[in-house]
């Protein structure tokens, strides 16, 4: 409650002054009752526009190419059904309260990765680690999506480019499933079984030796390929068209980008369900082998998936969150996107092993002999199938326009967590003003970047940089940032701000797993990926020694912001012993907690609210007789320290 002073004699009050000087109390929203509800809104940094807009970033943001490429490979080389097990338990401990934290911590203070760091400022680290992260994946994600935008444009053609063998890029080792050079179906078995290692087919050929053009060595960058270049400028003007006026803006293409993929997994799936050898494809798919239990290898595939999946660490969801209502209840929102996540990579499984299946079926085979992942999944395997079906140009549009809308919306995240993160660091009205012209240097940055990765060499270049800049060094980010929030800021303090927030505390469950189980289980993927590494290969090409360091440099390049910026902040604290300055590092700052200042109840409250004063004005009856009992009156010391007299407030 707050209690207004009581108006000396001979003083009036002002009309502005809020009814009655006397006690008024603020609900748990900071709305005062008989008065207008107060804004929860930032006008100054922008909002979503409602919250479902919120939700379909968020989940564009984490259902993305791996769910489609990754999980169903995983699923079926770790045990087919049997590997759900460990996914959802994984789910459950460890990718669910990491989701929530994120959303919270972004929430609460309303800032992106760097500005949530007033809570203890020696982490700010992190923040800076999270940028390096997000501009490694910014710049090959969208090189991915730029070759989904090649594979798009030609499919619009009556025959797929590599339906057949009789190409001027094809050679005498290829063997299409539709090639008229063939006598017969027996003719294409017999060359499957007895020349495995020889048969190549058109789709692979189309995708090394005319898509990418591929040079012998990752060293050898040979020259740009310019479909490849062109669609890269496409896909970035796209990005950046869609987030133009930030949030605003991307908040309602969401609408489309975050819900037809889902429309074209389902158009898919109706299709390949009714073909031969589906369901024999699906069962290669889910059929449980419950003896890899058992295995670690198992339960750190299921940890890792999880944890990459959903973007922890990526300051994607920070960002996202910091955007929301301040009593927004992203705790729902956190179980609603993680679900939606995992159930749309199982979803994808089906969608996948069901052409597949066909695959396999049609060329008398076994599931396992088609059956790939990443790249090779996405531009290689799966396109060969569609070969198979009548009016495949049509489902080859569909499925790589469903591969585009899935990257954007990944990217979208991505390039708004950079943007966000400088704009809220400068912090100045220029730069608020001028955020477009700021995002528009980031894509042409990412654009110049991405260069490199459109030259002959350029698909090692996209490997070695998944494989290394966002590793590792994300669970080592994650790991850190549960344990600065929990036990150097103070669970109970954080579990205080989230009651302040959302009106109630944060359920016991989540509680220990982001004090105990989080942090085991991501230590746990860290000693996992550790023992479990191996240099990074590209089918028969064995990656050089020092293309593999500059791998280790890049994963390294995130993580070593982390102790480079507490050394510094401990350098610049006040204090004139070590330990001293160390505290005062990992204090929270004067100016962590809500954003806006009717938000800053409790502990974050001022001593006198500086908005209120604004609107007090008092007019002496008696203007002499005022000025000498304001001279008078002796001086009262202040809640905040401050001296002042007993009439100064008036």
């Amino acid at each position: 409650c707050i209690t207004w002073p009581r108006v000396r004699e001979g003083h009036l009050q002002h009309p502005k002054m809020p009814s009655a000087l006397s006690p008024t109390c603020q609900s748990s929203n900071g709305a005062v009752p008989g008065e207008r509800g107060k804004q929860d809104k930032s006008v100054k940094r922008g909002n979503w526009g409602n919250q479902i807009e919120f939700v379909l970033t968020s989940v564009g943001y984490a259902v993305g190419l791996g769910n489609v490429w990754r999980f169903p490979y995983l699923c079926y080389r770790n045990g087919g059904g049997a590997f759900m097990f460990p996914y959802f338990i994984m789910l459950v401990f460890c990718g669910i309260p990491l989701f929530f934290m994120e959303l919270s911590f972004g929430q609460f203070a309303s800032q992106g990765c760097l500005g949530v760091w007033r809570v203890s400022p020696m982490f700010k680290g992190v923040g800076y680690g999270m940028m390096v992260v997000s501009t490694y994946i910014g710049i090959y994600y969208n090189v991915v999506i730029c070759i989904a935008f090649y594979y798009f444009f030609v499919s619009m053609t009556r025959v797929l480019p590599w339906t057949y063998c009789s190409n001027a890029w094809n050679t005498p080792d290829c063997t299409g499933v539709l090639d008229r050079n063939l006598s017969s179906r027996a003719a294409l078995n017999l060359t499957l079984l007895n020349d495995t290692q020889k048969r190549t087919s058109p789709s692979e050929e189309y995708w090394r030796r005319y898509v990418l053009d591929l040079s012998d060595d990752i060293g050898n960058l040979g020259e740009v390929r310019l479909p490849l270049l062109g669609c890269l400028g496409v896909s970035w003007v796209v990005v950046f068209l869609c987030l133009i006026k930030g949030v605003k803006s991307s908040g309602k293409v969401v609408y489309f980008t975050a819900t037809f993929p889902y429309v074209v997994l389902t158009i898919l799936f109706v299709r390949g369900i009714t073909l031969e050898g589906a369901l024999t494809g699906i069962m290669y798919y889910l059929t449980p082998q419950w003896d890899k239990i058992l295995d670690a290898k198992v339960w750190g595939d299921a940890a890792s998936q999880i944890f990459y999946s959903l973007g922890c660490a990526w300051g994607g969801l920070i960002t996202m969150a910091s955007y929301n209502k301040f009593h927004n209840n992203c705790y729902r929102d956190s179980i609603i996107i993680s679900i939606t996540n995992c159930a749309t990579s199982v979803y994808a499984g089906f969608v996948i092993f069901s052409i597949l299946g066909f695959m396999a079926n049609h060329l008398g085979v076994d599931v396992s002999n088609v059956a790939d992942h990443g790249p090779g999944l996405a531009f290689v395997a799966y396109p060969e199938a569609l070969t198979l079906l009548p009016i495949s140009p049509l489902w080859s549009i569909l499925f790589f326009f469903m591969l585009i809308l899935l990257g954007l919306g990944t990217q979208f995240c991505l390039l708004e967590t950079l943007v966000t993160a400088i704009v809220d660091e400068v912090g100045n009205e220029w730069i608020i003003r001028k955020k477009t012209f700021v995002t528009l240097g980031v894509a042409v940055a990412g654009f110049l970047l991405g260069v490199p990765l459109t030259t002959q060499a350029g698909i090692y270049w996209l490997l070695l940089m998944d494989n290394y800049a966002a590793s590792f060094s994300l669970v080592v980010i994650s790991c850190i940032m549960c344990v600065a929030i929990m036990y150097v800021y103070g669970h109970r303090n954080y579990f205080k701000d989230i009651e302040m927030m959302l009106g109630f505390p944060p359920p016991l469950f989540f509680q220990i797993c982001w004090r105990f189980i989080s942090p085991a289980i991501i230590f746990f993927i860290l000693v996992f990926t550790v023992i479990q590494y191996q240099p990074i290969s590209y089918n028969d090409y064995i990656y050089p020694t020092w293309a593999i360091s500059i791998g280790f440099l890049m994963a390294l390049s995130s993580v070593i912001c982390i102790p480079i910026y507490a050394i510094y902040k401990v350098c610049r604290s006040e204090g004139d012993t070590l330990l001293e300055r160390f505290k005062n590092a990992t204090k929270a700052s004067k100016d962590w907690g809500p954003a806006l200042a009717e938000h800053r109840s409790g502990r974050y409250a001022p001593a006198f609210s500086p908005s209120t004063e604004s609107h007090l004005e008092v007019q002496p009856l008696q203007p002499e007789k005022g000025r000498s009992e304001a001279a008078a009156a002796s001086p009262m010391q202040g809640s905040n320290g401050s001296a002042h007299s007993q009439d100064s407030r008036l």
